[in-house]
Parts: structure tokens; sequence; C-alpha cells
């Protein structure tokens, strides 16, 4: 009798134990927190209330995530991968940026412009620019992850999409093979997103207002290039969609149910 007591208390210990440990019931461990660095543009950034309803997908990307993840959106109107660095933004998140953390890495729509300060060349400066994210990145242990420009709302007669970030999208591919960093192909998804809508529907998910309709905005907006909160949040959708298809650890860390999508 005194055999089985023994038994029972040393199996009561260790339920309590594996508990403690966080194993009950088959859960995962706890997961160690880490810090998802955003660089980018416009279209990544975070916006204040008296911009609203403009938004970029960092400002959702955070929703995907379980508490162990702290979202840092250093993403940046009107920059591109040469500004961004030249006023040292990447300086800064290098000296915050730690070991297990992950940097995403969006630019393209301001690289295409023509101005000194901002242009790259597909192929070479616009590649040589980006290299120095993943290689910052990586120097402090963490993991660059690339992600394309998505398209603007800029439809042909026959309901496709004019391209109109020209090579950028496929450099920075070419060069995510080249150093073996992850892609997020946001180019080709948010395509297939809006093609999916058409030309009229799809302006719900952009900052097109009425004159009147928004107080922010008392003359209206027809933006085809920046996202209002459902667009953006249809956008972070998609850049989650890339990490699971990529595989990436991150995957981890997103929480069991998504936020469900804007479009039906």
């Amino acid at each position: 009798m005194r055999n089985k007591g023994f038994t029972a208390m040393l199996i009561l210990a260790l339920s309590l134990l594996s508990g403690a440990c966080g194993t009950k019931g088959g859960d995962k461990p706890t997961m160690p927190p880490l810090t998802l660095y955003l660089a980018g543009d416009s279209t990544v950034a975070s916006y204040l209330d008296k911009r609203a309803p403009l938004a970029g997908w960092g400002q959702f990307i955070g929703t995907h995530f379980t508490d162990r993840v702290t979202v840092v959106n250093a993403a940046e109107s009107g920059r591109s991968s040469k500004s961004f660095i030249d006023e040292g933004r990447l300086q800064k998140i290098k000296e915050e940026i730690r070991k297990g953390d992950y940097l995403f890495i969006q630019f393209g729509h301001n690289d295409e412009k023509t101005d000194q300060e901002r242009h790259t060349d597909p192929y070479t400066t616009y590649k040589s620019y980006l290299k120095q994210y993943v290689e910052a990145a990586r120097e402090k242990g963490a993991f660059p992850v690339l992600i394309t420009p998505m398209n603007r709302r800029n439809f042909n007669p026959n309901g496709t999409l004019a391209m109109t970030h020209g090579a950028y999208p496929a450099a920075m591919i070419q060069l995510g093979k080249e150093l073996q960093v992850p892609v997020i192909d946001l180019h080709t998804s948010s395509k297939k997103l809006l093609e999916q809508l058409g030309d009229e529907p799809s302006k719900k998910l952009f900052l097109w207002l009425e004159p009147g309709e928004n107080a922010n905005y008392p003359e209206g907006s027809k933006d085809n290039t920046h996202f209002n909160e459902n667009g953006a949040s249809e956008m972070a959708g998609l850049v989650v969609q890339g990490i699971r298809e990529a595989k990436l650890p991150l995957l981890d860390y997103i929480k069991n149910t998504s936020p469900e999508p804007v479009h039906k």
C-alpha cells in the first residue's frame, strides 16, 4: 500500500512540474520573445489619427502575432532603399536589433523616383542597398526577410493591372536567391487580390474619398498607391500568408486565428 501511495504522489509531482514548465495539455513550450522590425516606405508606415483612414500594412501586422512579438515600425513615407540608409535609419535599427529578431525590408515605390536622393537602378544600386539591410540583420544574429513592393491600383482596359514597378520586384527576388534570403512576393499576391476584386471594387482598399466624406480630407482623395485601413489590413494578411508559404520560424508566433479578411 505504501508503494502505491508513493507512486501516486510521484505522478502528482511530475504532473505539477510539467504544468509549471508550460507543457500542459500538449501545448508548445513558451516561445522566447522577439522583435519584428519593419524598414520601408509609406505603404508600410504607421500614421497618426489626423491622417486616418490612411494606413500602411505595418500598422496591422502585429494583430496576427501573439504577445511574444513586439513590432517596431521604422518605415517612413517617401523613403527609398537608398535614402532610408543615407538618413541613418538603418543604422538605428542595427543598434537596437538583437539575435533572434526579424527585419522585414520592403522598398521599391520611391526607388523609381528620378531625384538623386532616392533613385536606384534595379539590378545594380537597388540590390546593393538592399544587401546592406541583409548584412546589418545578419551581423546581429537577426533574420532578414525581403518583401517586394505591392501593386498600385492601375488597371488596363482588359481588367488586368498595369505593372508600374518595372524590374524592381524581379531584382529583389534575384537578390534573395543570391543571398539565400526569404522573399515574400507581395507584388504578385497583391496583383492577384486586386485583379480578383476588379477596378471599381478595389477602390475600397485605397484612399479614395468623396469631398466632405472625411474631415481629414475635406477635398476628398483619389489615391491609387496608398491604402485605407481596410486595404492596409488586407496587405498585412498577405504578408502573413507569405510567412506561411516561406515556412519561416516566425510562423510559430502567429495566432491560431487570424483576423477575418475585409473582402468577400
